[in-house]
């Protein structure tokens, strides 16, 4: 195999290149401040953060950039110089025989939304079939998932939706769906998740987050990895209690848009740390135990088919992210419902990716 990919390497006179390469250390990538400075911070051993900033301005080897602005625009230039830059300046630290000033305790920073903010942030809606299951057995509620055949497969006289996802001959899924979750409700890893004032019934649903890498429109199936810059987590936090009334059904701006009800990090690891996010072990924790324990294998569409969905309804662009539905193990669909409380700490993990820590608190009275 290894003369195989020289001798095309060769041919295109980059054999020398392939046998002096070296596999880049892994890293990711997030936001940060100190002594309230906020800056990007390169991670490192998921210990120790370079301040990118100041070393790109302190290596010599290599060639210097202009330093991104904040994370999207890292990410729009990430194919252009960026990555590059990233790689030198790792590599440096990593041969260095004692700890450059620029490198800094994890421990020692406040760990902020790695993307402050996405522009669109769009989740998804009952991907995993186990969650469909658990779902439909809660009772039909406004907005619950459409019966089927199986769960995950679509109902009698589902069709294509033209223009937007086209189903295959074969194909018995029911198609995507998507809505969209309010930017504002981004919080950090290390934050608290408040209850809104009157609601009880607040559940957590642990995600995958694919963040856009390049402005995708349309973006065909076979092509939606090249539009995928890397993964985060996001908690989407969801408000199962009523509004009162079954105007319009669902309402999605109560069920998923409340301040905090989107914890979003700690980092973002990009695509080429990943070698198949379609087969990451998923767990989220509450309160030391085990509510959610899967793996990304699971999901009806996978991060590639949503990609090529989402941007089939708007245009994606550099930071924006999608959350890719929860596996099973949600609270609301448990006997007797488990809600979370204050006081309770959930811990939300994919592996390779990292873990999503949240504590939850009651929402100031005024």
């Amino acid at each position: 195999m290894r003369r195989t990919i020289l001798a095309v390497l060769a041919a295109c006179g980059l054999a020398s290149v392939f046998v002096g390469a070296q596999a880049p250390t892994p890293y990711k990538l997030g936001t940060f401040q100190r002594q309230g400075t906020t800056f990007i911070g390169i991670v490192i051993r998921d210990t120790q953060v370079i301040n990118l900033q100041v070393a790109n301005a302190a290596v010599s080897t290599g060639k210097r950039i202009t330093a991104p602005t904040d994370m999207k625009d890292l990410i729009a230039r990430y194919d252009n110089g960026v990555r590059q830059r990233i790689s030198e300046i790792v590599n440096a630290v990593v041969t260095a025989t004692t700890r450059p000033a620029y490198v800094i305790d994890l421990s020692a920073l406040k760990v902020m939304p790695p993307i402050m903010y996405p522009l669109t942030m769009m989740n998804v809606a009952v991907n995993y079939r186990e969650h469909a299951v658990e779902m439909a057995a809660r009772g039909a509620r406004p907005g619950d998932p459409p019966a089927g055949n199986a769960p995950g497969t679509a109902p009698p006289g589902t069709t294509s939706a033209a223009g937007i996802w086209e189903r295959g001959r074969d194909d018995q899924r029911w198609n995507p769906y998507a809505f969209l979750k309010a930017p504002a409700a981004v919080i950090a890893s290390g934050e608290s998740i408040l209850i809104p004032r009157g609601r009880t019934e607040i559940d957590w649903e642990c995600e995958l987050g694919v963040v856009i890498g390049r402005p995708a429109n349309h973006a065909p199936l076979a092509r939606a990895g090249d539009f995928i810059f890397g993964y985060t987590m996001e908690m989407d936090v969801s408000d199962r209690g009523s509004r009162g009334d079954q105007r319009y059904g669902t309402d999605w701006l109560i069920g998923k848009s409340h301040d905090t009800f989107a914890p979003m990090g700690p980092f973002i690891t990009p695509k080429e740390f990943v070698a198949d996010p379609r087969s990451l072990p998923v767990k989220f924790v509450l309160n030391d135990k085990v509510m959610q324990d899967a793996t990304t294998a699971l999901m009806i569409h996978d991060v590639f088919e949503l990609v090529a969905y989402g941007s089939s309804i708007l245009t994606l662009r550099p930071g924006d992210v999608i959350a890719t539905g929860s596996p099973a193990g949600v609270g609301s669909a448990r006997r007797p419902p488990i809600y979370l409380k204050p006081g309770d700490k959930t811990s939300c993990t994919y592996e390779g990716i990292g873990t999503l820590v949240n504590t939850v608190e009651a929402a100031p009275a005024s």
